[in-house]
């Protein structure tokens, strides 16, 4: 037996997968997955992770089932094989299908929880939210809580803050790699060479949220820090104020969470 098996090896199944191999907290031998596209297993063979022949064979032969697919196609996937997943447990990261949601498609015995993860998983700083409803005994919650954190950061949170939870998480690195790209593309413009600009970029996004996090200060007080009295910084902020950044950015968190519901 495995200990743990994928069901969809996406974008971020692959980056959780990849993740808790680099950290040690599984090795891929304990793991087996299935994909319908073989192109999406294919990327995953340096870490020598088992390739199942079907979803059955991964139920069949995983300790705990981690389920990757589109939401569109939940009901289809978990439909042929209810049966087998009786009394398996499931951690479900589909988008859309809290506690409440998935525990309609499966047999009252089959014990699951709803994570929200990300994709820096794949480097060993995600950041991971899990359902605090959820129908795991303490031993599986636990080893779930491990296995995240091996990856990065964990969260429990209610019910009712998973989907703002995951448009401000998982959604959130797409709109920091596109502050990135253009904090990049405006040294870029100044003369910068564009791979310097990225690491320049990218570290000081890195830093900023490193800072934030262990000094514990608001963000405002942190921007005002680096403010000087007619200085350069704000006259950058006041660029980005005339651009509507902060609503931007805002607004597209409520979108993402828009199509949540």
């Amino acid at each position: 037996m495995k200990k743990l098996g994928f069901i969809g090896m996406g974008n971020m199944a692959s980056a959780i997968a990849s993740g808790i191999v680099k950290s040690g907290f599984l090795n891929g031998e304990e793991i087996i997955a299935f994909d319908i596209a073989k192109a999406q297993l294919d990327k995953m063979q340096a870490y020598n992770i088992s390739f199942g022949t079907d979803v059955k064979d991964v139920v069949t032969q995983s300790d705990i089932v981690l389920l990757a697919v589109k939401p569109q196609v939940i009901e289809k996937v978990i439909e042929p094989i209810k049966d087998i997943l009786k009394n398996k447990t499931i951690i479900s990261i589909v988008l859309g299908y809290d506690y409440e949601k998935f525990d309609t498609l499966v047999d009252a015995s089959t014990r699951h929880v709803f994570v929200m993860p990300n994709t820096p998983a794949q480097v060993l700083q995600g950041m991971s939210l899990i359902e605090e409803k959820n129908s795991l005994n303490s031993e599986e919650l636990n080893w779930i809580k491990k296995l995240f954190a091996s990856i990065g950061e964990v969260e429990i949170i209610p019910s009712h803050l998973m989907g703002v939870g995951g448009a401000l998480s998982g959604c959130g690195p797409a709109y920091l790699y596109m502050i990135i790209e253009a904090l990049s593309d405006g040294a870029v413009k100044e003369g910068m060479p564009r791979q310097l600009a990225y690491k320049l970029a990218s570290q000081t996004v890195m830093g900023a949220g490193a800072m934030q996090l262990q000094t514990g200060i608001h963000p405002g007080v942190l921007k005002d820090n680096v403010c000087s009295p007619g200085g350069s910084t704000i006259r950058g902020v006041q660029a980005l104020e005339n651009g509507n950044l902060r609503a931007t950015i805002i607004d597209a968190i409520s979108a993402s969470l828009h199509y949540q519901k």
